[in-house]
């Protein structure tokens, strides 16, 4: 069965999906349809599926529509054999899952000082927003780095894959950032997972 997937490849959670996609052999049953998504002109024909517009969206053959990243990396997990499952059905399925959310809370802040520094007029630029959510980013990598770590670690799951393309959004968005002076396991780790082909397959365009 082919997934059709609304697309934007500079988005980390497109990147998710995708990334799961590779990881079970399943990316070639995705077929990605162009889109235009974005928090002021949205696009009118993800929003007719998604009603808030946002990217990735997927349609299953019978048209019904499975938002968000979550959702749809669970879906492609649950395509494929049950063995070595993004998703854990063991005692690590709720710490995978817990993983996941901290992942996907680091990536929402960086969108939101994304747009602030992009698309918010440069007169109306607030400070203090601004470093209220990067503070988040960087209490969430403190968390990976201490707490987290031994589960980030262990199999390339779902949590695991969030917190990768995560740490990848920070590289091609803040490339400023030197969020791996104070984190030298993550880095460590990252460069690792960096090297899968699921990760090299789905890079942003530089």
């Amino acid at each position: 069965m082919t997934i059709r997937l609304f697309f934007s490849p500079a988005s980390p959670y497109v990147r998710k999906v995708m990334v799961c996609a590779h990881e079970k052999g399943l990316a070639d049953r995705i077929e990605k349809l162009p889109s235009a998504a974005g928090p002021v002109d949205r696009d009118q024909t993800i929003v007719q599926h998604n009603a808030s517009g946002k990217v990735p969206c997927a349609l299953l053959a019978d048209h019904t529509p499975l938002f968000d990243s979550r959702v749809i990396c669970t879906y492609v997990d649950s395509l494929a054999s049950p063995e070595a499952s993004l998703y854990p059905q063991d005692a690590r399925r709720f710490a995978v899952l817990t993983l996941e959310a901290l992942a996907d809370s680091i990536l929402d802040a960086c969108l939101l000082c994304r747009y602030e520094k992009v698309m918010r007029p440069e007169a109306l630029f607030w400070e203090d927003w601004y470093r209220g959510q990067m503070d988040k980013v960087d209490s969430g990598l403190d968390a990976l780095e201490g707490r987290w770590f031994v589960d980030v670690s262990g199999d390339f799951h779902a949590g695991a894959i969030a917190a990768a393309c995560a740490l990848g959004y920070l590289d091609f968005r803040f490339s400023d950032k030197d969020w791996r002076s104070s984190r030298p396991q993550l880095a460590s780790w990252f460069a690792k997972v960096s090297e899968r082909p699921s990760m090299k397959e789905t890079l942003p365009p530089a």
